[in-house]
């Protein structure tokens, strides 16, 4: 970076190490909602050089047995994690901030890798260090960014969470008026199902 963000815009502890701004600035917002997603991973991805990068990856530390933060944008500027149709209702735009997790919310993918002996989070079995770290990152959003520590939307196992037509995701309506935690599954304009079966309620009751 040429020049860092107010501390407010990073979260403490992250590390920037994949800072994407200076090659896609983004638009400048006022956050109020978090999008979760899941990686289908096992390690912090590229990203296409950034052109794909959410706000911020959270990646397993599993000697740690904590979630390790990479950020890529200003927590007030918008990544480029969802499919934006620029011509109809903002995605990215759209007073979000978005978060990967380095695993995966497929029970097929889920247990090729254990069959392998892969270490993986599995986003409908996180363990309890994982939801910590989610928590915390939930909280501090609602302390510092006023983020409401809140959903009030189903979360589908995938794969029946993927899809256009998958009976949760949000009317563009919907997303205009949204505010709080959703995951990929709820966003219009997408398919994708992640993050699946995810532990919302945990982590957003913790986070209180």
């Amino acid at each position: 970076m040429e020049s860092g963000p107010a501390d407010s815009e990073l979260y403490p502890g992250a590390s920037t190490s994949h800072w994407y701004e200076t090659a896609y600035p983004g638009d400048p917002m006022h956050v109020n909602t978090i999008v979760w997603h899941s990686t289908e991973s096992t390690g912090l991805p590229g990203y296409a050089g950034g052109s794909m990068a959410p706000t911020l990856t959270a990646v397993p530390n599993w000697s740690a047995e904590r979630l390790d933060w990479f950020q890529h944008f200003p927590f007030d500027r918008s990544a480029r994690a969802l499919v934006h149709d620029r011509t109809q209702i903002g995605t990215n735009t759209l007073n979000v901030a978005q978060v990967e997790i380095v695993g995966t919310c497929d029970p097929d993918t889920h247990a090729h890798w254990d069959q392998a002996g892969i270490r993986h989070l599995y986003m409908p079995e996180l363990p309890p260090w994982a939801v910590d770290g989610l928590t915390t990152f939930a909280r501090w959003t609602h302390d510092v960014h006023g983020v409401p520590l809140a959903s009030g939307l189903t979360w589908n196992p995938y794969p029946a969470s993927y899809g256009a037509a998958n009976g949760v995701r949000m009317s563009t309506v919907q997303w205009q008026e949204f505010q709080g935690h959703c995951g990929h599954q709820h966003v219009p304009e997408n398919d994708h199902g992640d993050p699946g079966l995810f532990p919302i309620a945990s982590v957003l009751t913790t986070a209180t």
